[in-house]
This record gives C-alpha cells, sequence and structure tokens, in this order.
C-alpha cells in the first residue's frame, strides 16, 4: 500500500537480534593474524643467519647424541669385557712373584728383613678405622660417592699441571683410589718375565700414565667397582700399595715401622703410613724419620678438616708424632742378616718365592753395643777423616754368632763385608796355632825356648833372618813368655821344632780354610784369613780343643707352616788339640792381657784371654780374646791395604775389644 506523500521508503534487511561483542575465543584467534599481518617481514640477511644457526645446532645435536650413544655402548661394553675377565678378589690380594725372608733374634724378635715383605690379608672392615679414614682423606675424600672416577678431580689435577708447566697429565693425576688401584694390578695385565726383565720394571710400566691409558682405566674402574664394590677395592688397596722400605700392604708396613698390626695403629701411625702413599721410598721413616713426620702431620691436617679427628684427637697426635719401633730404629744385624742370607740355598732366601722365616742367633743387646763401641773408639780416638775401617766378631764358644759388624756404617744392608769378606794377613794373631801344636806334642807352657837373633835358609828365596818387634832379646824364656810377648824368634823356633805341617794342620782343623803359607813365615802370621775364620778357631781354644764352624742359621721355615725345611749347619766339631794342651794355652793367652801385649783389653772383675796382631808396615792391627762366655775378633785396617797410621794390635783393637 502506498504511503501518503507518493514516495517509496527504501528496502532495507530487518535487523533482528542486537549486536553481540566477539568473543574471547574470537580475539585470541584474530591476534596472530593482526600480528602478522603488522611484524615487519625484515632484510634477506637476518633471515639467512638466523636459519644457518638453527640448521647448525640441528646438525649437532642430532650428531653428539649419537656420538654420545655410540660411546656409552663402547663404554658399556668395555665395562662388561673388563668385569668378565677380572678374577676372584682372593686372587689379586698378593700378587708378588717373589716372597720375603723374616729374620729373628735368638729371642724370636724380629731384627731384619729381606726381599719384599708381605704382612698378611687386612681388609677394609678389620683395618683401624684411623688408617681407613686417613688414606680417603689423602688420596681420594670422594671416594665412597663416585663410581670409580672423579671428573672434577681430574680436571684440578690438569689445571695444577699446565700451570705449574708440565703436560696436562704429568705430575697430579686426579686418581681415584679405584684408579690406581687399576694401576696396581696394571689393568688386569699379569707379570710375564719374557716381557719385563724383572718385576720393577713390571711396575714402573704399569706406572706410567698416558691418554690411551688414562682412557683404558675408567671402564676398568667402573668394572671393579661392579665386580667387588666399595669396600672391597679398599681391600685391594690396602693390600697391594707399596710403601717404602721392601713392604707391600699397609700391615706389613706396620708390623716393619711399629711393631704392631694395621688393626692397632693410632692416629699419628696411621697419617704416617697413609703419607708414604705419595712417596713411599722419601718418605719412609727409616730413610728420614722427620720428613715422614712432617708428611703425617700434612695428613693429620686433612684428617681433621674433613672431620675424622676431634680437635683434642688432632692435637694429641701432633703432639705425639709416631715413632719407630725399637727393631726398626735399630736396624740391627745389617752384615750379620747379609750373611745368614748367603749361608741358606737361594731359592729359600735371595730368590725365594715363598715367605720365609729365619731364626738365627743373634743377640740384638750384643749388637748394639758392638756398634756402638766401634762409633765410640772412632769418634774419639781417630784422627778426623781417617778412612781406616774395622770389624768385629762375636760368638759363643760353639760357634754361634752373636754379633757382627762388618764396617763403620753398621746399618747399612748389601754392603762389603770386612769380618767375612776380606782376606788379610793374621800376623801375630796366628801365634797360638803354633804354640798349640808344641803343646799337643807334648810341650808345657813351662817349656823353655831361645829368644836369640835367627837366621833359616828359604828354599827359592835366600837366607830369612826374622826381627823382633823390639831389638832387644832375652835369651831363655818359657814358651808362655814367648806368647805373652809375641816373641817373633822364639816363635819361628818352636815352628821349626814342631814342624810346619803341625803346625798347618793345627790351623787348618780349627777352621782357617784360606791357602797356609809353605815356608817357615808361616808362623808369624803371613797367611791370610777372614775375621770370621779366626774368631771361630779361637772359639776352638776357648771350648777346650775343638774345632767350630760357626754359624747363624738356626732353622727356617715357610710363614705359616710349622716344619722346619732347613735346621742349624754348624756347631762343635772334631777335636783338634787335647783338652789338656787347650787348657795350657788358654793360661798362656791370659798372660798376654794381664802382663804383656793385650794389656789394653783387660777387664776388672773378669777373666780373659786373647792375641794381639799386627801385620807387615802395620797394614792390618788385630784383637782376639775371649772370656768364659764368648769370643770376640776385632780388626782394623785400610780397604786398600796401605799402612794404618799409629796403629797396632796392642793399640785401638785391643780398646774395641775392651769396649765391646
Amino acid at each position: 500500500m502506498a504511503r501518503s506523500g507518493g514516495k517509496t521508503p527504501p528496502l532495507t534487511a530487518e535487523r533482528r537480534y542486537a549486536a553481540q561483542a566477539p568473543t574471547p575465543m574470537a580475539k585470541r584467534a584474530a591476534r596472530p593474524a593482526r600480528r602478522r599481518a603488522a611484524a615487519p617481514r625484515g632484510n634477506a640477511l637476518t633471515r639467512l643467519v638466523r636459519g644457518t644457526l638453527r640448521f647448525l645446532w640441528r646438525l649437532i645435536w642430532g650428531i653428539g647424541w649419537r656420538v654420545a650413544a655410540v660411546m656409552a655402548i663402547v663404554l658399556g661394553l668395555t665395562t662388561f669385557y673388563f668385569y668378565a675377565q677380572l678374577p676372584p678378589l682372593s686372587q689379586l690380594i698378593d700378587a708378588r712373584t717373589k716372597g720375603s725372608v723374616t729374620m729373628l733374634d735368638r729371642n724370636g724378635k724380629v731384627f731384619a728383613w729381606r726381599g719384599e715383605t708381605f704382612g698378611g690379608k687386612v681388609t677394609a672392615d678389620t683395618v683401624s678405622p684411623y688408617l681407613k679414614n686417613a688414606i680417603i682423606a689423602t688420596e681420594d675424600k670422594r671416594f665412597y660417592s663416585h663410581f670409580g672416577i672423579s671428573p672434577r678431580g681430574i680436571a684440578s689435577a690438569i689445571r695444577i699441571n699446565l700451570s705449574e708447566g708440565r703436560g696436562p697429565l704429568e705430575g697430579n693425576g686426579g686418581s681415584t683410589i679405584t684408579q690406581q688401584v687399576a694401576k696396581l694390578i696394571c689393568l688386569g695385565v699379569p707379570y710375564d718375565p719374557t716381557v719385563w726383565k724383572t718385576e720393577t720394571d713390571y711396575e714402573a710400566d704399569c706406572r706410567q700414565s698416558s691418554i690411551v691409558r688414562k682412557l683404558k682405566e675408567v671402564p676398568f674402574a667402573f668394572a671393579m667397582e661392579a665386580k667387588y664394590g666399595k669396600d672391597s677395592v679398599l681391600t685391594l688397596y690396602l693390600n697391594r700399595a707399596y710403601l717404602g722400605a721392601g713392604t707391600r700392604g699397609f700391615e706389613a708396613a706396620a708390623q716393619r715401622y711399629f711393631g704392631i698390626s694395621a688393626n692397632e695403629v693410632n692416629p699419628a701411625q696411621a697419617a704416617m703410613l697413609a703419607g708414604l702413599l705419595k712417596a713411599p721410598t722419601r718418605y719412609a721413616p727409616t730413610a728420614n724419620l722427620q720428613r715422614s713426620q712432617d708428611r703425617a702431620a700434612v695428613v693429620l691436617g686433612l684428617m681433621h678438616d674433613q672431620g675424622y679427628l676431634t680437635d683434642a684427637q688432632y692435637k694429641e697426635a701432633l703432639a705425639n708424632p709416631a715413632r719407630l719401633s725399637p727393631a726398626a730404629e735399630q736396624r740391627a744385624g745389617g752384615y750379620f742378616a747379609d750373611w745368614v742370607m748367603e749361608a741358606g740355598p737361594g731359592f729359600l732366601t735371595e730368590d725365594t718365592t715363598e715367605d720365609v722365616i729365619i731364626r738365627t742367633t743373634l743377640d740384638q743387646e750384643i749388637q748394639q753395643k758392638a756398634e756402638a763401641a766401634l762409633d765410640d773408639v772412632f769418634a774419639n780416638k781417630v784422627k778426623a777423616g781417617s778412612k781406616a775401617q774395622a770389624a768385629i766378631v762375636v760368638m759363643s764358644a760353639d760357634g754361634a754368632v752373636r754379633a757382627m759388624v762388618g764396617g763403620r756404617k753398621s746399618q747399612v744392608a748389601g754392603a762389603f763385608n770386612r769380618a767375612t769378606m776380606a782376606l788379610r794377613q793374621t800376623g801375630s794373631t796366628f801365634k797360638p796355632f803354633v804354640y798349640a801344636a808344641a803343646l799337643d806334642l807334648g810341650y808345657t807352657l813351662n817349656s823353655v825356648v831361645e829368644d836369640a837373633p835367627i837366621c833359616l835358609n828359604v828354599k827359592g828365596s835366600g837366607k830369612w833372618c826374622p826381627k823382633n818387634y823390639t831389638p832387644n832379646y832375652r835369651g831363655y824364656i818359657t814358651l808362655t813368655e814367648a806368647l805373652t810377648h809375641s816373641v817373633n824368634t822364639a816363635t819361628v823356633r818352636v815352628a821349626q821344632a814342631v814342624g810346619l805341617d803341625a803346625v798347618r794342620k793345627v790351623a787348618s782343623d780349627f777352621g782357617l780354610e784360606s791357602d797356609l803359607a809353605a815356608g817357615p813365615a808361616l808362623a808369624l802370621g803371613v797367611s791370610e784369613s777372614t775375621l770370621l775364620e779366626m774368631t771361630g778357631a779361637y772359639a776352638g781354644i776357648l771350648n777346650g780343643g775343638s774345632s767350630v764352624h760357626p754359624y747363624g742359621l738356626v732353622d727356617l721355615r715357610i710363614q705359616g707352616d710349622d716344619a722346619t725345611l732347613i735346621g742349624q749347619e754348624g756347631g762343635i766339631g772334631e777335636r783338634v788339640i787335647s783338652e789338656q794342651a787347650a787348657r795350657q794355652l788358654t793360661y798362656m793367652m791370659k798372660q798376654v792381657i794381664e802382663q804383656g801385649t793385650g794389656q789394653r783389653a783387660r777387664l776388672d772383675g773378669h777373666e780373659a784371654a786373647g792375641k794381639t796382631g799386627t801385620t807387615q808396615a802395620a797394614r792390618d792391627a788385630w784383637f782376639i780374646g775371649f772370656t768364659g762366655d764368648y769370643v770376640t775378633g776385632v780388626w782394623m785396617g785400610n780397604d786398600d791395604n796401605t799402612p794404618l797410621t799409629g796403629v797396632t794390635g796392642g793399640g785401638l783393637p785391643d780398646e774395641i775389644w775392651h769396649e765391646v
């Protein structure tokens, strides 16, 4: 229908709904679109850099995780390989190829060791907690928290090495205890004598550091910890570590240095033992006790800082540092121990593969006094700088050697032993054998002999006219006077009367094994002998006329076995002269000390008998004598056989003998 006015209204759609606000979802959907529309497109270089970086990151990540996965697989397989190859723990505790020799004195106390000593198995559970804590504090404070290696420790070691101008693997290694054990067992490579000349070369090769060896240590350390566990790895360390002075393992070291078990050491002793791990030979207390104590103080500080010692324990240990046991401190019988080692068969001594116990005749008290006597005389009565040497042997009447000093450095091992090795002219100490032959043939101590000039024609040498020490002649004197004053002419006459063969036989039967001179000078001691032989021969006079074979070894057995493998080899042998002749000779030799050339050896309150001796040009000076208990021989001379200055057998050797 048309409206008035004739105009038609415009056609418009009817608005059925009121206007609505956009929903949150719509806003969020619209927002990125607006941002995309609003964001600047940037230049092409920026887009290229960003794309390249994204590509490189994806490439590195892709390669990296694959390489890491491969390395993890290789590490796992290598660890499993080593794990499968590791033997039972018991086979690794003691892997020495050679054994050791422990020597006991006459009272059953240890006085010397030879070879590499193993004291027996100790475990992480049974060892002294102080020692266990000292080792961990010093060597690997994170031992119980890592898996065999310490990346932080290795990084720190490399940093220290580089800062000190060394290579990254030279010096500090940052090794954990587990890695050190891996080196000790040479990463499972056994000793092969066809590859290494000695076990020392083998161990030196095992200790060498290289990148390849360090890389092998990682899976090997993992394998050990997986197979044995922490405490067993520590047990291996306790038993395999070398700790100086020929000791392998902490039990051996505790016994060697302190005379007690590793289960019993106190904090100061534990710190000293743990301190040896850094440099066993340098810090061994037998080499330098003060240096070892200083190192132990450092270890005590580490133990205190890490909470293993209280303030009181720390102060107590510092105030009372560890000291050597009497046996380790004295190191008595070095020459004696060497001599005993030579007395037994090599396969049970020098080359033994077992741990051997040797019981000996040594008396440590007498040994110490013999060493002290020698030191005292040389310190107070010998010119400073003198190179003169001396030797002492003390033995019982049956030949059991109670003490032996083979030179002025009495505590060394493996040195030239002047008591057993030096062949020297015996001088007038040989004269008792001349008179022994005469007495055994019926002469008496009061038989008369002439002291007057004498000349003999020696076949091949011409006329020989011996002289006395003094220019005077006494005429007719008794055999006692002749020996008391060591009269050369009288002694030569006695030897001629009884026959040189008889004299030679008596001396040989008494134990002088060296070649004896064939001519008349035999009577005056031109033949050579050792101090041990001469002292043993005089022991035959002391025991009543029977020969003796000097001995130091009483018995030998394997450690832990009661069966004796070798018994005593030596002692009293065949009779050489009659008991009556021996008693008369003893009286004559007593007069040597009471009235003759050996008066400096007189002992107040004790009867003693002996004989002095000085060789041609005073190259050797001797005194050998005895009491009712022991016979003692003393020799002095220069190693190069040059004459002594101002020394005779009746001088310093007498005084050394007296002091002994």
